[in-house]
């Protein structure tokens, strides 16, 4: 059975699922309206340091930069789901958490909304927001996190991260939103 996360609320993926080598990270929602313009919105990874900064450009894993730079390719985003449509997950990413360089101090996974100003389009016209955890090997949802705040104005969403705790991944559910789009997240983290 999969554990429900509010936001502010971490657990240890050895406590949630000891066995857990890589993980499946979905992310979904649905769009209320969309006013005649296309909706996109656009998962992004940032893989920080212990300093809380990207580690380099190569560590931000969005539409255009599809892989982590390490050898093993340890975070994956498997692709740009432009639309949003159908049920489910709208985007995917693939950790494994064995690969995951020793630097990495935390995986921040977000969501934006592309040309969310330029478009007057906010977290606002979406809805049933979620992020989940699935074990690969097992196929078993471990976790999810369904957004239950409701934002007018931000176009920028920082769903969850996954974050070294005494040496062991914690999944945290964030869920904090910002003005500024993509670009927001970027300059925080750089």
């Amino acid at each position: 059975m999969s554990i429900s996360l509010k936001k502010g609320q971490g657990i240890s993926l050895k406590k949630a699922a000891p066995s857990l080598n890589a993980g499946f990270i979905g992310l979904g929602w649905d769009v209320k309206q969309q006013g005649g313009m296309d909706f996109d919105l656009d998962a992004s990874i940032f893989m920080l340091g212990t300093n809380g900064k990207l580690i380099s450009d190569q560590h931000f894993i969005f539409y255009n930069n599809l892989t982590s730079p390490d050898p093993d390719k340890s975070v994956k985003l498997m692709g740009d789901n432009r639309t949003g449509a159908g049920e489910g997950d709208d985007e995917v990413l693939i950790v494994d958490f064995r690969k995951v360089p020793a630097d990495v101090e935390s995986i921040v996974i977000a969501v934006s909304i592309y040309e969310g100003e330029e478009r007057k389009q906010t977290f606002g016209s979406v809805q049933n927001a979620f992020v989940r955890l699935v074990d690969v090997e097992t196929k078993k949802e471990v976790l999810r996190y369904s957004l239950e705040q409701q934002f007018s104005n931000e176009t920028a969403l920082i769903m969850a991260s996954v974050a070294k705790v005494n040496g062991e991944w914690q999944l945290n559910a964030i869920g904090d939103a910002y003005q500024g789009g993509l670009q927001t997240l970027v300059d925080r983290y750089q």
